[in-house]
């Protein structure tokens, strides 16, 4: 399909280019030869337009600080205009693809990491060093660029970041004996407290869960589940993108994941917003989700913060506790040095503490990217899983991601729901995930 895409793409952009607002189209590194100096240059004087692919324009709470993006780059480069191209989040990257078969490609799209190798593999997004240098990337910490690379290349750049985190309740900690100052730190640890938690119930008599992993359906859920495997020192993947499953750190897993369901410790079938539903509620004590989840959180109950603390990834097994990275990520096409030039500048403009500070901290709350932002101020109730940051481990991509966590969410429903042992679970999850790599 790659090659398919790319020929058909070539072609639209040779007859469309000009209009595109496009020129010479090498893929130099922006500033980095003789026509990106020129495009240095002329983008300070000539007038300019940056199609950006952004769904977050659609979402209550986010447009404002991206219409505040617009008119704080466009006061700083009056020749330039940003001019946004939206869809709703589960059609964007359709729209995209579809614009650029027709030979109209944007230059810039913000998505999620996860996309990654759907449009690398459409041979849409372009390595950023295409258009950024390497003193730039270099402030970014080596973790989170290895999480975005496909093969050797760097296919996205993390706006903000996150590991899976744990969430737990204060107040649920301390009504059932337990020091609400010291959340578990392994898998062992979070049972001999699941025990306690498990007594507790709501003013209106509603059990409490004592822990919440997402296994529904859903692309993120997989992501998650995977982010569970590496806490164990298991893998899904090797680093090659094959099918790494028989590891004893995906058993445990599994095995984990078993052992919840069985003691009813974890809400079945679950997806991330329910879990968020449940712990708003105080019918679930600790839950994984990504630092951002907590929105969804305070959204349903004002007062969450008050009762809400985080905590690193739990160790089980041989494992260290890592966990995988979470992020949204800017993506770069190739429209020629000028477009590319004028995305640099608005990266550049962006990834600033002065912007993006109240965004992450009271807007979407997350970890910044860039290690001269390490000090940066963040949401308190991320303070406790601060140090995550410095224990992720790269996930390698395949360009079928989103069926494989989907396949992910199978193999966890087989083990909970069908009480399926691991073992056959993990076998037939080979099978079809087979298919899906290579």
């Amino acid at each position: 399909m790659k090659r398919v895409l790319a020929l058909v793409l070539a072609l639209c952009l040779a007859l469309s280019l000009a209009a595109c607002g496009g020129g010479n189209s090498t893929s130099q590194p922006a500033g980095g030869s003789e026509t990106g100096s020129s495009a240095a240059e002329a983008v300070l004087t000539e007038e300019i337009t940056i199609k950006f692919a952004n769904y977050a324009l659609l979402e209550d709470g986010y447009t404002e600080f991206w219409e505040g993006v617009k008119s704080g780059f466009e006061a700083q480069y009056p020749n330039i205009t940003i001019e946004w191209v939206t869809a709703p989040y589960g059609e964007i990257t359709n729209q995209v693809i579809n614009m650029a078969g027709g030979g109209d490609m944007v230059d810039m799209m913000f998505g999620e990491l996860d996309w990654i190798p759907t449009l690398e593999d459409a041979g849409l997004t372009v390595p950023v060093t295409s258009v950024l240098t390497e003193e730039y990337l270099a402030d970014f910490y080596p973790s989170v660029l290895e999480s975005c690379k496909v093969g050797d290349e760097i296919y996205g750049l993390p706006m903000y970041i996150s590991p899976f985190i744990l969430y737990y309740n204060k107040d649920l900690f301390e009504q059932a004996g337990l020091d609400p100052n010291t959340p578990p730190t392994t898998y062992d640890e979070m049972l001999t407290m699941a025990e306690s938690l498990s007594k507790l119930t709501t003013a209106d008599g509603n059990p409490v869960y004592p822990f919440g992993q997402t296994t529904a359906s859903v692309a993120v859920s997989g992501a998650s589940l995977t982010g569970m495997v590496y806490n164990f020192g298991g893998t899904v993947l090797d680093e090659n993108g094959q099918l790494a499953t028989g590891n004893q750190g995906l058993k445990d897993a599994f095995t984990m994941l078993q052992t919840l369901d069985e003691k009813g410790y974890n809400p079945q079938n679950a997806k991330l917003k329910d879990l968020r539903q449940l712990f708003a509620t105080g019918q679930l004590a600790m839950y994984y989700d990504q630092s951002w989840g907590f929105n969804g959180v305070s959204s349903i109950n004002p007062d969450a913060a008050s009762f809400t603390a985080s905590a690193p990834a739990l160790k089980g097994g041989s494992g260290d506790g890592a966990s995988i990275l979470q992020g949204q990520v800017l993506l770069y096409m190739d429209n020629g040095d000028l477009q590319r030039e004028a995305c640099r500048l608005l990266t550049e403009y962006m990834l600033t503490e002065e912007v993006l500070v109240d965004y992450i901290t009271n807007i979407t709350p997350a970890y910044p990217a860039k290690q001269s932002m390490a000090d940066m101020e963040l949401n308190p109730v991320l303070q406790g899983a601060a140090g995550s940051i410095d224990n992720l481990s790269s996930a390698p991509f395949v360009a079928a991601q989103a069926d494989l966590n989907l396949e992910l969410c199978t193999l966890a429903q087989a083990v909970t729901v069908s009480d399926t042992d691991v073992d056959t679970a993990i076998a037939n999850f080979e099978k079809t995930a087979s298919g899906m790599v290579g």
